[in-house]
């Protein structure tokens, strides 16, 4: 995948997806449907709010679909053998238990970001 440089935030709407993207907003709205690994939350006002996890995985998904040709099912069976090649845990990916001490860096960022989030929905 062509590296592409986002923002350093923790949230971003749609347009800015968009243009991130070099698609329109409707496509977006469209793979949303189609692969359930974009999953962007919503604010009280009902705006998507995009992390970085789903630009990557949007950008992943137009290189599939645009610059290789794949259809969307053929895009989401690529993806899923992908994944299922990866042992560890993806990124931003919550680990089924925690250590005590060893996992506290984790839940303190985890932390920092739930807030992060409460703050963006409220505003």
């Amino acid at each position: 995948m062509a590296t592409q440089e986002i923002p350093d935030k923790l949230y971003f709407k749609i347009g800015e997806v968009a243009r991130l993207a070099g698609v329109e907003p409707y496509v977006l709205r469209y793979w949303e449907t189609e692969f359930k690994e974009i999953n962007p939350v919503k604010s009280r006002t009902n705006q998507r709010l995009y992390r970085r996890r789903d630009i990557e995985t949007v950008l992943w998904i137009k290189q599939l679909l645009y610059d290789e040709g794949f259809t969307i099912e053929g895009a989401r069976k690529r993806m899923k053998e992908l994944r299922a090649d990866k042992e560890e845990l993806p990124e931003n990916q919550l680990p089924l238990t925690f250590e005590a001490g060893k996992d506290e860096k984790f839940l303190r960022q985890l932390r920092t970001s739930l807030t992060d989030l409460l703050k963006t929905l409220e505003s």
